[in-house]
């Protein structure tokens, strides 16, 4: 590709927003051109703007740090001067809902990692090797919104990434009942040691809102496009429990599923190993060439070792087993920052690039 396309990063000094500059710092098809963050950062530069606040591993990337932050709300004047925008914004639901719809009206797109827009029937809430085909939904959402180009796209929740892309791998076996247990990063609260030193050597058993999130969203991810909404699945039965952990990056999840078709514990295996989907096919840039890996030993996956699997896009399994009230166990892992959030996002705008949603103004 001659010319990259132009990015924004909205809410550009959060977290999620340093994460999506970090993964963005080298991209083949992407170019971070504009980051808009809250009034109080507008006017800055970007390494002023975080100064003392950079919260990843890598260091600032230069491309970035001189950069004017602009106001977020002025929605005209950062829209001018870019081809789409990554959302990562740091508001109330309603607000988000409206702002990124703004930016959609201005005829750009937006791929959002907040949750605001995740069930706007219209909206394709996506992960890209599952429901590929809720794009489709977008010309339904540009007649409301009344636009050519511009629509709102979002991805799910974190805590969901560990399991549900396992489940859809086992799909033709039908799940009918799923008991899910989450260990959820102190990042996924936009938090780091230095920020949450109440987090050390401590466990939390509420995260506000995650357990209806973690047992409604992968509904929603298996439904089908019906007269241009998304209509979720019924099943399977889904119960959850969200707890933080003590853990920088990465959550982990305890499952417990019953079939309706009941497999073995190979065939189960096989489907991990072999599942891809349309991110594999097209070779996207930031597809993982293994989205799931199964891992054999009694003591993975673990966090350590096991997070950064395929650069953090990749799904770490193991521990499966037979069940005395279910039919199997297992244990998953996902990096709850990169594929559960930026890096999530980032993967979205890639398939909807390649499927001609996304293009140069």
């Amino acid at each position: 590709m001659s010319e990259k396309l132009r990015v924004g990063i909205l809410g550009g000094t959060g977290m999620v927003g340093q994460r999506f500059i970090a993964l963005l710092e080298d991209h083949p098809w992407f170019e971070v051109t504009t980051i808009a963050a809250s009034p109080r950062s507008a006017g800055r530069t970007y390494e002023e703007a975080v100064e003392g606040r950079w919260k990843m591993d890598t260091p600032m990337p230069e491309a970035v740090k001189k950069l004017v932050v602009m106001n977020v709300n002025e929605v005209e004047a950062v829209a001018s001067q870019v081809d789409f925008v990554f959302s990562a914004v740091d508001m109330s639901k309603d607000e988000i809902r409206k702002i990124e719809e703004d930016y959609a009206r201005t005829e750009t797109p937006v791929v959002s990692n907040n949750s605001a827009h995740r069930w706007t029937p219209d909206v394709p809430m996506m992960v890209p090797e599952i429901n590929p085909e809720h794009m489709e939904v977008i010309e339904a959402q540009r007649k409301r919104l009344g636009t050519r180009r511009g629509f709102v796209a979002v991805k799910p929740n974190c805590s969901i990434q560990s399991y549900a892309p396992v489940l859809t791998a086992w799909k033709e076996f039908e799940p009918v009942e799923v008991v899910a247990t989450t260990y959820q990063a102190i990042s996924g609260a936009g938090k780091t040691f230095q920020d949450w030193p109440e987090m050390v050597g401590n466990v939390i058993p509420y995260i506000g809102g995650e357990e209806e999130k973690s047992e409604r969203e992968p509904l929603r991810i298996w439904g089908e496009v019906r007269d241009g909404a998304i209509v979720p699945a019924k099943g399977p039965v889904i119960t959850c429990q969200c707890i933080r952990v003590p853990v920088l990056n990465g959550h982990t999840a305890a499952v417990f599923v019953k079939f309706a078709k009941k497999p073995t514990k190979e065939q189960l295996i096989g489907k991990l190993r072999e599942f891809s989907g349309e991110p594999q096919r097209l070779q996207l840039p930031s597809a993982p060439k293994q989205f799931i890996q199964y891992l054999e030993e009694d003591n993975r996956p673990q966090v350590a070792l096991d997070v950064d699997f395929e650069k953090g896009m990749g799904v770490s399994v193991g521990r499966l087993r037979e069940d005395t009230v279910y039919d199997y166990k297992f244990v998953g892992l996902s990096h709850n920052t990169v594929r559960g959030a930026a890096g999530g996002a980032v993967l979205c705008a890639e398939l909807l690039k390649a499927h001609g949603y996304i293009e140069k103004k």
